[in-house]
């Protein structure tokens, strides 16, 4: 399959950030990929830097006209997409990345699980955890799974998704500068590995206010090669990615199922 990452930089304009979002669905179905997928909370700046602010002007709904807008690329574009957006669903608020198919069809909705508190991450004041854990989507590519920022640091997110057949895992992320990159792309390289899972991390850039968005998307192999790693500017990533490796892996390796 043919994967594309938005590694984008954000505005405070809903509208500017939703444009930018419909150009990358645009401009990736034209290159011929599958699927893409954005950082974390991509419409927005990034409020949870701040405690206890009002965060009604960012919080949308799945009938809103951001996602209208985005499952109308799709279909436009015939490809699948995975935005992660701050998505009010049953009167709750949640950190969320709906799967969207090449026909603008919602396939699910992955919800952020573990939420962070902690300084610049004060997601506990906005953010509900999922009450369904993490999902897998079935796609004409092969099997999708989504784990959303501060999940990958928990080992259940990656190899629950990988328990459920998934042969890639995406992540949306919020990485900053003055956090411990390296060791970040080693850790989904490790989980990547032990879970014989390809993993996909696509993070913002540009500053905000006092934190400075790192880039640095990457892939990682089920072997844990590091097959990619972006800069530090906003660009489209357009990757092969051979999900079949998936299964060679596995079956040299069958450690999820001891």
């Amino acid at each position: 399959m043919k994967l594309a990452m938005s590694q984008t930089a954000m505005s405070g304009s809903i509208q500017e950030n939703l444009d930018k979002t419909l150009r990358a669905i645009r401009r990736a179905g034209e290159d011929g990929a599958d699927l893409i997928f954005f950082p974390e909370i991509q419409l927005s700046p990034f409020f949870p830097q701040y405690e206890k602010r009002d965060a009604g002007p960012w919080v949308m709904t799945p009938d809103g006209p951001e996602l209208t807008a985005i499952r109308t690329a799709c279909r436009e574009a015939r490809i699948w997409a995975s935005p992660n957006l701050y998505l009010e669903l049953d009167g709750r608020r949640y950190d969320a990345s709906p799967m969207i198919g090449v026909d603008g069809e919602i396939m699910g909705i992955s919800k952020m699980v573990h939420i962070s508190q902690s300084r610049f991450f004060y997601e506990q004041d906005y953010y509900t955890s999922s009450d369904d854990g993490f999902k897998v989507y079935d796609t004409p590519f092969g099997k999708i799974g989504i784990v959303i920022c501060f999940d990958r640091h928990l080992p259940d997110g990656i190899q629950s998704c990988a328990r459920q057949g998934a042969e890639l895992v995406l992540i949306p992320t919020a990485n900053i500068v003055g956090e411990p990159l390296e060791l970040f792309a080693w850790e989904v390289r490790v989980q990547a590995f032990q879970n014989t899972v390809f993993t996909a991390m696509c993070n913002r850039v540009g500053r905000e206010d006092q934190m400075e968005f790192a880039g640095q998307s990457l892939l990682a192999a089920p072997n844990g090669a590091l097959l990619h790693l972006a800069g530090d500017g906003e660009e489209l990533i357009l990757l092969d990615v051979p999900l079949e490796q998936t299964a060679q892996e596995r079956a040299a390796r069958p450690w999820l199922t001891l």
